[in-house]
């Protein structure tokens, strides 16, 4: 702990001189990576027992953060400092004779491995979603799918990832947003209830964000115009959203695909336009994995040549002869 105050995530009471009530999630995370903890004591008494720390701190923000950055999304913040923390490896401490890294990775070998699995920081949290299809955390609201909406739903909170849990699956996942009152909204969420009121789909909150985040694409606003002019407004948004719902199911690139060829022929089918983006998406059966020791018992039979009609032709041939 570098702070006088304690952490609520880790400490939820200090007591007399090192103890402390310590967070059922941090016990169960320093149990799981096989670490202890160890307490300062509070004020000026136990100052002097993290100096090093403070000092070490104060010299990467003067050093990467001054003045102090800005990013749009914590994923941003979070790369940045990954670089620079890279940077700092070839930094030299006073009187070492080797670089910071080069120590680093001949501690490295001493350091006990990593558990196997994940283990899972963030509280989860039994959140109602309210009649617009979203549920409020921690004074953000995240979208889910609009058949969840007045349901009861699981999410999970991480430090840069809201999940969204219900009926045994995960039904939406954010980045989790970094300001209040944000609203964090996913168009797919909405499709149904857009399609039985298209008209909704230009005024769209959803759509706005769609937009921001390259979700929907320049080519999805080509198609969306062609299809309202040939067919109308409620016929040509519903094209739209049929092809919007293809991406649950198939890449971007093929669907993309097949929109440019959809708007080059004049043909809004999403039907049809749904047959053209699984052709392009076709892929190569992937090689089947035999569990081991079974590979040398499989029967190689020989390659069979094509079926052929060649002999029926040639009885057909020889009747007509006849």
């Amino acid at each position: 702990m570098t702070s006088s105050q304690p952490a609520t995530p880790a400490v939820i009471r200090v007591a007399l001189g090192r103890e402390r009530v310590e967070n059922p999630r941090f016990i169960a995370m320093r149990s799981h990576y096989g670490f202890d903890s160890f307490f300062c004591i509070p004020g000026i008494e136990g100052a002097h027992e993290k100096g090093g720390v403070e000092g070490e701190v104060g010299r990467f923000r003067r050093r990467w953060l001054t003045p102090v950055p800005e990013f749009a999304t914590l994923a941003d913040l979070n790369g940045f400092m990954a670089a620079c923390e890279d940077r700092d490896d070839h930094r030299v401490i006073s009187a070492r004779p080797v670089t910071v890294g080069a120590a680093a990775a001949a501690e490295t070998p001493e350091l006990l491995a990593l558990p196997a699995d994940v283990f899972e920081a963030g509280p989860t949290v039994s959140v109602k979603a309210n009649h617009k299809a979203e549920v409020c955390v921690r004074q953000c609201y995240y979208s889910v799918p609009v058949t969840y909406a007045g349901r009861r739903v699981s999410v999970r909170i991480g430090a840069a990832l809201i999940e969204v849990f219900a009926d045994g699956k995960r039904i939406a996942a954010h980045v989790r947003a970094v300001h209040k009152y944000a609203h964090v909204l996913e168009l797919d969420h909405y499709l149904e209830v857009l399609t039985r009121k298209p008209g909704a789909m230009a005024g769209a909150t959803a759509l706005v964000a769609a937009r921001a985040s390259g979700a929907f694409t320049t080519t999805h606003q080509r198609f969306w115009d062609k299809a309202r002019h040939q067919l109308g407004d409620g016929a040509g948004t519903r094209a739209l959203i049929g092809v919007l719902l293809l991406a649950r199911t198939l890449p971007a690139g093929p669907v993309a695909a097949a929109m440019e060829a959809a708007i080059a022929a004049a043909e809004y089918d999403p039907d049809r336009l749904a047959i053209a983006a699984r052709a392009n998406a076709a892929f190569p059966p992937a090689a089947l994995a035999l569990p081991e020791g079974l590979a040398d018992r499989v029967i190689h039979l020989p390659e069979r040549k094509a079926p052929s009609l060649a002999g029926y032709d040639r009885l057909l041939a020889t009747a007509g002869a006849r």
